[in-house]
């Protein structure tokens, strides 16, 4: 399982992460931020693959994918 985390209070709204996700998990919402642009949201994080490329393009470093023990993405134990 995957925990992804935008922290909106440093999030400018580019929305890099929606081209960088290979699975396009992101997209654009409806909600702004403090400078008053769109910030992304997430459709799907089940999906996500940790490749970690929201994370590495984010210009603010205001994404945060983390790999938590647990389910494997197809719904699997990781012990089976």
């Amino acid at each position: 399982m995957t925990e992804i985390t935008i922290d909106k209070a440093c999030c400018k709204g580019c929305l890099i992460c929606l081209n960088a996700c290979p699975k396009g998990i992101f997209v654009k919402s409806k909600r702004r931020n403090k400078y008053g642009t769109t910030m992304p949201d997430l459709k799907d994080p089940e999906y996500c693959i940790a490749c970690r490329m929201c994370e590495r393009l984010c210009p603010d470093g205001a994404i945060n994918v983390e790999k938590k023990p647990g389910r494997e993405q197809d719904g699997k134990d990781m012990e089976d």
